[in-house]
């Protein structure tokens, strides 16, 4: 118990859940006492299975909250704790009747003769109706009756039971995924008592049954989803047990990864290997190129043929699959220029890389990741005027400043950066006449980039440019042009001083540390105490401001 403190609870559940499991203290019951765990129940929005666990001066748990089913240390948790901290001093008392309960009910089922015992568990079957099913099931699987099982399991996963108006609500959902859950024991049941065949069978046939009725069911917790990976799992045992029939595995096998309810088992086909063998992996190829030739475009298919093409290193293959379906901005093309290139074929990746551009709509819409690509293939092979040349048609079909910086990359490596500027510039000024303001911030940018300054203020001027490259404008400037900034920091002071909250305040003391910064360089410190001394008496009431004033000495 040295693990189980406040303090404990708190840091594993946080500030918030800790507080508002303090509400919860009074909704716990049945708490019961093993070794290394306490588990309980806790009345929430409905009744959640909660258990802690203690080892040494750690300590964790488990609940089945939607919350506490994400391996969060939920509210529900921190109540049971808290409870049980409450009652420390009576602690060693509850272990003891726990433990003494459990003994005297084995000591009692223990000296029940045969016909008293069997009289008991009919008695309890006939009282509850989901412990009645799981003995039924359990003895299906015990005589190896096939049918029996098969007739339980599609009873197992029939959300009729539990659905109003044909869907299961979220409510319900948990109860229905703990009966379905019980197809999963059933059929690893069969293939521990040697009927492996019949088990890979009932679980192909269990798991479309659930894919039948998934759309159906409110899985917002995931149990579903979980006992859907189970069964995959009981496939896969079943199947190394039995060992198929190789060509019939890979066919169901790449029929229900290209099912819609596939992510339900989350399965993957290239992980039966060991079971396929070489002619079901071979088969597993075919049917999936097959499938592929039905349907072009599906995604599901596009993608498992990749994959199997890639696990068998079928670099052919996987360019077949991306040449089918090119895409008009040359993705495509980069992703099969990639492959090409990490198996060693670089000649044929280049080709690829400089088809993708050539064949793409529009190369102000091209995949600007296939341009850097050939860019960069470019410059490693010492091409580096056709890397300018790609550089420089990327500007002028999207002229912005990453264009321009990567122009310039490339053109200051082929030596020819100054005309390529002034093209680059030209460009630029004409899109001024042509786009207005939008071109006219585009090449602001370009020249703030540039560290052109003396261009940089005369397009500001003449074509605009936003609050923010004005602020650059200043802050670069302020060295050898303070008498140019200081107006611009003004009339940004002056703005942000009609806002309120700490963001706006922080900004306005930064902007008045450089106004008095250029009224220093302009030799007015007079000027800037006397500013200060008006904005200090106009916003007196912001506190917050004030004290940040105080704070940077202003």
């Amino acid at each position: 118990m040295g693990g189980l403190t406040e303090a404990k609870l708190r840091a594993l559940a946080g500030g918030r859940s800790f507080d508002r499991g303090l509400d919860y203290v009074d909704e716990v019951s049945g708490v019961e006492f093993g070794d290394g765990w306490i588990r309980a129940s806790v009345r929430g929005t409905e009744r959640y299975e909660v258990e802690l666990l203690l080892g040494g001066r750690k300590l964790g748990g488990t609940c089945d909250c939607p919350y506490g089913q994400e391996g969060n240390f939920c509210k529900h948790l921190v109540a049971l704790g808290l409870a049980v901290i409450a009652q420390k001093a009576d602690l060693p008392r509850l272990k003891k009747t726990a433990r003494d309960r459990t003994r005297g009910l084995e000591a009692w089922l223990t000296g029940l003769s045969r016909d008293d015992l069997l009289a008991l568990v009919g008695e309890e079957a006939a009282e509850d109706r989901s412990l009645r099913r799981r003995l039924e099931l359990r003895a299906a699987s015990a005589h190896g009756d096939v049918a029996g099982i098969r007739s339980r399991i599609r009873e197992l996963l029939d959300i009729g039971p539990f659905a109003q108006y044909g869907y299961v609500e979220y409510a319900d959902a948990r109860a229905y995924a703990d009966q379905a859950g019980q197809a999963v024991t059933a059929i690893r049941s069969l293939t521990a008592s040697g009927r492996a065949a019949d088990a890979t069978a009932l679980a192909q046939e269990a798991i479309g049954l659930l894919a039948s009725v998934v759309e159906g069911v409110d899985d917002s917790d995931g149990r579903l989803g979980r006992v859907g990976a189970d069964l995959a799992d009981a496939h896969h045992e079943a199947c190394r047990a039995a060992r198929p029939d190789p060509e019939e595995l890979a066919h169901w096998l790449v029929t229900h990864a290209l099912d819609e309810a596939a992510d339900l088992t989350d399965f993957d086909p290239l992980d039966y290997g060991d079971v396929l063998g070489e002619r079901g992996t071979v088969a597993l190829r075919r049917y999936a190129a097959e499938a592929l030739q039905a349907n072009r475009t599906g995604w599901a298919e596009k993608h498992l043929m990749r994959r199997l093409a890639k696990s068998g290193r079928d670099i052919d293959t996987v360019i077949a699959v991306h040449a089918a379906d090119l895409a008009p901005d040359g993705h495509t093309h980069l992703l099969v220029a990639r492959e090409l290139d990490a198996a060693g074929r670089t000649a044929e990746a280049l080709e690829w890389a400089e088809r993708g551009i050539r064949e793409a709509e529009d190369l102000a819409g091209v995949n600007t990741a296939l341009v850097d690509h050939l860019a960069d293939r470019y410059t490693r092979t010492d091409r580096l005027a056709d890397a300018v040349t790609l550089r420089r048609d990327h500007f002028a079909a999207r002229r912005t400043l990453l264009t321009y910086q990567q122009l310039r990359v490339a053109a200051v490596a082929a030596d020819c950066w100054l005309t390529e500027r002034e093209e680059a510039l030209e460009l630029l000024r004409a899109d001024v006449e042509q786009a207005g303001a939008y071109g006219g911030r585009v090449l602001v940018d370009v020249l703030l980039d540039d560290k052109d300054l003396d261009a940089a203020w005369q397009a500001a001027h003449e074509h605009g440019a936003h609050d923010g490259q004005w602020l650059t404008l200043a802050d670069q400037s302020r060295p050898s042009r303070p008498a140019d900034a200081l107006p611009i920091y003004l009339r940004l002071a002056a703005r942000l001083a009609r806002e309120t909250g700490n963001r706006a305040y922080e900004q306005l003391v930064s902007l008045l540390l450089s106004v008095r910064d250029c009224h220093h360089r302009l030799g007015t410190p007079d000027d800037f105490t006397a500013y200060v001394a008006d904005l200090r008496a106009a916003q007196k009431r912001k506190r917050n401001l004030m004290r940040l004033m105080d704070d940077c000495g202003l």
